[in-house]
Order: structure tokens, then sequence, then C-alpha cells
């Protein structure tokens, strides 16, 4: 195969490693392409192409993290990566680390280590790459590579949930609650929701979003129902929707343009979380994006009248 071809085989595979380092599609997506732009311009083709192109990938992407951590901190409300429908790369082998580490909850996890951390973890744990090889995408020794990933391994050990939910109990416990919501049944909304369950939403102070967290079953059940029920007033409609591997849905106006994502944590049999990703700069890859405040406005006259 030319360059070309070689580098469009693995392009799923650079993605998902770039989008897991980096918790956002349109960053992930730039360190793909400079990746490119790197091959094309080596001078000679590397023995093993998918090491040098995963390699590559990995370090653009930790000098991207690094810059974007600052950036987090004064980041406006809480902070969430961007939803991603549908992870690319696909391998039969690893599909169940695949699947976890897309899922919001584990990219917040990873949050919580280093750029350096982040990325042999993800390497390593996800992917399965050999030390040698996440030793030379990183600069670090084997040794230190192997130190990194015990220490990223037991603060994500750490920070996980005793019980995962399978994946028919989710979709089933999802199928309930977007049909209670639709319906505004706050008893049935209340019913799947577990007792400390909390909503949080990401609007990046560029839309309208929850002043704070909402916790408690009866507070969130509440609030969900009657939003939703103003909503459907102004057109508002949704369709369930697979986001980062977990039971969600994409929220639309009447002109079908895309106004949030909603995505559930499902363990013990009810909804433990309730994620919302409102900031319209997460979610330009979606489709044409909402005015979410020119709704809030006619909501509230809405209201008033």
């Amino acid at each position: 195969m030319g360059r070309i071809e070689e580098f469009e085989d693995l392009r799923p595979l650079l993605f998902s490693i770039a989008y897991r380092i980096l918790g956002s599609v349109s960053e992930a997506e730039d360190a793909v392409q400079e990746t490119w732009l790197r091959y094309e311009l080596a001078p000679e083709r590397p023995e093993s192409v998918k090491a040098f192109l995963s390699a590559v990938v990995t370090r653009i992407s930790i000098d991207v993290l690094r810059s974007a951590r600052v950036q987090r901190e004064a980041y406006v409300g809480p902070w969430f990566p961007e939803p991603l429908l549908a992870d690319p790369y696909e391998d039969p082998a690893r599909a169940a680390e695949l699947a976890d580490s897309v899922s919001m909850a584990s990219l917040l996890l990873l949050e919580r280590l280093s750029p350096l951390e982040r990325a042999v973890f993800v390497l390593r744990e996800v992917f399965g790459f050999g030390y040698d090889e996440i030793a030379a995408a990183v600069g670090r020794s084997e040794a230190a590579c192997r130190q990194l990933a015990v220490r990223a391994r037991r603060h994500m050990q750490a920070g996980r949930p005793r019980f995962a939910a399978a994946r028919r109990e989710r979709e089933e416990l999802a199928s309930r609650f977007f049909a209670a919501l639709s319906q505004g049944d706050v008893t049935g909304l209340r019913d799947l929701l577990a007792a400390d369950v909390s909503l949080v939403g990401d609007g990046g102070g560029k839309a309208p979003q929850l002043a704070r967290a909402v916790a408690g079953a009866d507070n969130v059940a509440r609030l969900l129902a009657s939003v939703f029920d103003r909503l459907i007033e102004m057109g508002v409609s949704f369709e369930p929707h697979e986001v980062n591997g977990q039971p969600g849905a994409i929220f639309r106006d009447r002109d079908d343009k895309v106004l949030y994502t909603v995505v559930l944590d499902v363990l013990d049999g009810k909804v433990q979380t309730v994620r919302s990703v409102i900031n319209p700069d997460k979610l330009t890859h979606l489709g044409p994006v909402a005015d979410a405040w020119a709704l809030d406005r006619e909501v509230r006259r809405a209201r008033r009248t």
C-alpha cells in the first residue's frame, strides 16, 4: 500500500487513541491530521507504520492535553468530554476494554491522571501495546512506563464503581427512563433513579445550564419532567442514541438542530448520574447546533404569559 492507504487503514485506531487521551472529538481529529502531515514528510518509511503513527499521535495528544489542562482549570462549571456517538476503531479481542474506556465516567477518571499517566494507561490497558512501544511513544524508559502504568491503574480502580451494569440491563432501563420522560411521568422517573442520583450539565458558560448539580431522586425527577414538558411545547424532541458507549439521547429543536446530549450512568438497576452536554462548542461535530439561549428566552416568555 501507499502512504495514504496505510494511513487511512490506521486512522480509526489513531483517532481512538487521541480521543481517549484528550476527551475531545475536534482535538483528536486535529491530532490525527497533524500525524498525517508528519508521516507525509517523513523521509523514510518506518519499519512498523502502526508503531510509528501511534507514537506520533500519542506525543501530539500529550502536548495538546498539557495545554488544555490550563484551559480546563478556568472552565465555567463542570467539564465533560465531547460526546462520541460511535468509536471508529473495533477490535473483538479488546472489545470490553474499548467500550469501558470511552464512557463518560472513565474519561472523567482519566482526567485525574497526569498526561503521561493517561497516555501510558490508554496505550497499555485499552489498546494492549507493549512497554517497548509505549516507551518509544512517550519518551521514557520501559521501567518508568511500568511505574506510570501501575500508578494510573491504581487511580482508575479506586474511582470505578464496584459493579457495572450489563449492556442489556442498561438499555432496558434507559428505554423506560426516556419513555417516562416523554410522558412527564414524575413517579415513573423517580422509580428508576438511585436515591442519591445527580443531574449535572456542561454548558461552559456558553449555554443556559443549571447553576449547580441537582441531587436526589425526587428533585431530579421533578426537574426533568417539568423542564422537558416546557421544551415539548417549544417543539423540542429527542432520539435515544448510544453516547460514549452508554445509553443516552440527542435532543433537537424544532428545526432539527442539536440542542444537547444526555448520557445515563446505570448501576445496580438504577440511574446513578444524568449528564448533559449543552456547550455548543462540544456539539458541532454532531451537526448544526441550536441556539440554546434563544430557546431559553422563548421558554421564559411562554412561562410569563
